[in-house]
């Protein structure tokens, strides 16, 4: 079973991929209680087998499309 954690933080600029060290979008559970977190990119490259072990997925990723890539006019 697959859901989402129920009263955990946002996950913030400090929280960081397990794998690579950027700023983690995913946190997963597994079933003994250890908790992962990954980037967007690695938590896609492993999310088949984090499935399979019915870990329980919180996914923020799509806070990515909401971040502008550049300042906007008139900011420095």
């Amino acid at each position: 079973m697959v859901t989402a954690l129920a009263e955990r933080p946002t996950l913030n600029a400090t929280d960081r991929c397990d794998r690579c060290g950027a700023q983690a979008y995913v946190r997963v559970e597994l079933a003994s209680g250890l908790e992962l977190l990954f980037c967007a990119h690695h938590a896609r490259a492993h999310e088949e087998k984090l499935r399979d072990l019915e870990a329980t997925i919180h996914d923020e990723s799509g806070r990515l499309a909401a971040t502008p890539a550049t300042a906007a006019d008139g900011e420095v």
